[in-house]
């Protein structure tokens, strides 16, 4: 069995994708538009938005697609919280992802941790940025 999020957009999945993949370093595995899909109704206007993208990172996977126009909810009560053994790596992540997005908690060091941080990007994800102190 494995858990893995699927995170849903409002039209933007595939440049969320995109700026993921840049950002995380991860790779965009798997695309299906909704022009695409045999069996999925959509408004004509959707047909190049997603139905279903895969997102990997390592072993880890992500999950996402673009919400049929007025069913699309924004996220609320939980982050996607990535864990790094990297001040550096940390700072340009939180950097990049909080571009055009909300900063909740500015990157800096707590008693726990080098780095951490919480943001919503662009997108409208919520991001918990976490590079633990070693042990």
């Amino acid at each position: 069995m494995q858990l893995y999020p699927n995170l849903t957009f409002n039209g933007q999945c595939e440049e969320a994708f995109q700026l993921y993949e840049k950002c995380l370093g991860g790779k965009i595995t798997f695309i299906m538009k909704y022009a695409d899909a045999p069996s999925l109704e959509h408004p004509p206007e959707w047909a190049a938005k997603i139905a279903h993208a895969t997102f990997a990172l390592g072993d880890q996977l992500v999950s996402g697609s673009d919400a049929l126009p007025g069913s699309y909810e924004k996220p609320r009560g939980f982050a996607m919280q990535f864990n790094l053994a990297d001040a550096a790596a940390a700072d340009r992540i939180f950097e990049t992802l909080s571009e055009k997005g909300v900063v909740k908690m500015p990157l800096q060091e707590t008693f726990w941790a080098l780095r951490f941080g919480g943001l919503v990007d662009q997108f409208g994800i919520e991001w918990a940025i976490n590079c633990e102190k070693a042990a």
